[in-house]
């Protein structure tokens, strides 16, 4: 099974400095630091890269296995949902304060989940004098590996030593013909219903708990000819076995199943106002530059005669304009309506994010857009495209070369791409532009 780039978990007990490890290896402040226990409730989760790998770093909060209060009943639930999200744990222990109880008992769960573990001994301040974690070799984890977070002593050791316990990345099977498509959006929108209508089996468990599809199961799928490989987050667990806290981890598997994708399928619930999340994962999944389909589920519900779909388009569009080349499907898993249309629409968007455009012809339209509207002077000389190009497909780029480029604003090549939209629409793909000087040709 290939779920995309590894993740990594970062877990341990509450006020150990988890939130700080994590903004020192990804290079941001992400997560909200305060020297209170308990302050990261939920889960952050980055994209970061280490010596070449990439992988996913989730900050988690902090395991209580003492207590029985309700919200740290509920940061557990998470953190254990995080042990089957990730392909790695990094366990956070504290120097200053040396092994507690409470850290034996989450080696004992790390243990038990049977996941690559390294254990990082925390507020080692006095890096390479202080000695003190090598109190944590009792715990039966490995080696304890040292770190400051605050100053960053240590971490690139520990970056290193994560690398390292990385499994390799998958290589999908080399088919020009495959197209991968993922399944997005938010938990109990109706993405596992929507797909076994779709292939008229019932391929994904269907529960009206959010969060029940667990694991990304690739479903490939003979349509006009072309292989559509159908990404989509399929239960394996009966209703009644569900973990709580896995409806956590919903973004970062929309993120994977992006990642891996060619065409995106974003369902939303269009008896709901589009959500704000709705508008993220579609932004995500456009800048991250695939193709894009929104598909507006539950359609059969909503009461028409106070609704129509041009109304709830233009609303959605209103909130986000990166959408409005976006197209929109409105369909119901539970009659069938329309959702074998979507099978067409896949096709014809890959058709878009595939086409090519000669080098002429890019040529005549970007000098002819100049002329309709001419770039701001550069020190009160004109700015000139002396031709451009079609780069690459999926998605299309465009390289543009001219006498001053960095003189190019970015808000006309906004210009420039709505108006290459009216020659080549490129319906549901995103379109790329950059700029090149003369010297830069080769």
């Amino acid at each position: 099974m290939n779920r995309g780039l590894p993740a990594v978990a970062i877990v341990g007990r509450p006020n150990v400095g988890k939130s700080t490890f994590f903004n020192r290896i990804i290079g941001e402040r992400l997560a909200i630091v305060e020297d209170v226990p308990g302050v990261t409730r939920d889960r952050n989760f980055a994209l970061t890269d280490w010596a070449g790998r990439k992988f996913y770093a989730i900050d988690t909060g902090g395991l209580d296995t003492d207590t029985e209060d309700p919200m740290a009943v509920a940061v557990r639930d998470q953190v254990l949902a995080a042990f089957k999200e990730a392909d790695l744990i990094v366990f956070v222990v504290d120097g200053k304060v040396g092994p507690a109880p409470v850290d034996y008992r989450i080696a004992e769960l790390l243990r038990k989940a049977e996941l690559p573990v390294l254990l990082v001994v925390n507020k080692v301040d006095r890096l390479p004098l202080d000695l003190a974690h090598h109190e944590f070799w009792e715990m039966g984890l490995g080696e304890p590996l040292p770190v400051s977070s605050i100053s960053g002593k240590g971490s690139g050791d520990i970056l290193d030593a994560i690398v390292e316990r990385l499994p390799p990345v998958p290589v999908e099977p080399a088919n020009e013909n495959d197209l991968y498509i993922a399944v997005i959006g938010k938990p109990n929108v109706g993405k596992s219903s929507f797909v076994n209508r779709l292939l008229n089996e019932d391929r994904m468990l269907v529960s009206n708990v959010p969060g029940t599809t667990r694991d990304s199961i690739d479903t490939p799928f003979l349509y006009h000819g072309k292989n559509l490989v159908f990404i989509d987050t399929a239960g394996l667990r009966r209703q009644a076995k569900i973990e709580p806290g896995l409806e956590y981890y919903s973004a970062l598997r929309s993120e994977r199943s992006i990642e891996r994708a060619d065409v995106c399928l974003l369902l939303i619930d269009s008896t709901e106002e589009p959500h704000v999340q709705d508008l993220k994962i579609a932004e995500k999944a456009w800048h991250a530059g695939r193709s894009l389909i929104i598909v507006a589920n539950k359609w059969d519900l909503v009461e028409k005669e106070t609704n129509s779909a041009k109304e709830y388009v233009e609303k959605m569009r209103g909130r986000a304009p990166t959408l409005r080349h976006v197209p929109v499907m409105f369909t119901s898993a539970l009659t069938g309506q329309r959702v074998h249309n979507v099978l067409d629409l896949v096709l014809e968007v890959a058709e878009e994010r595939n086409k090519r455009i000669s080098t002429h012809e890019v040529t005549e339209v970007v000098r002819e857009l100049a002329t309709r509207q001419p770039p701001p002077h550069y020190r009160g000389m004109p700015v000139k495209f002396l031709y451009a190009t079609q780069a690459d497909t999926s998605p299309p780029t465009f390289v543009l070369f001219a006498n001053y480029p960095k003189a190019i604003e970015e808000g006309y090549t906004r210009y420039i791409q709505n108006q290459m939209r009216e020659h080549w629409p490129f319906q549901g793909t995103p379109i790329r532009l950059r700029l090149r000087g003369r010297r830069e040709e080769k």
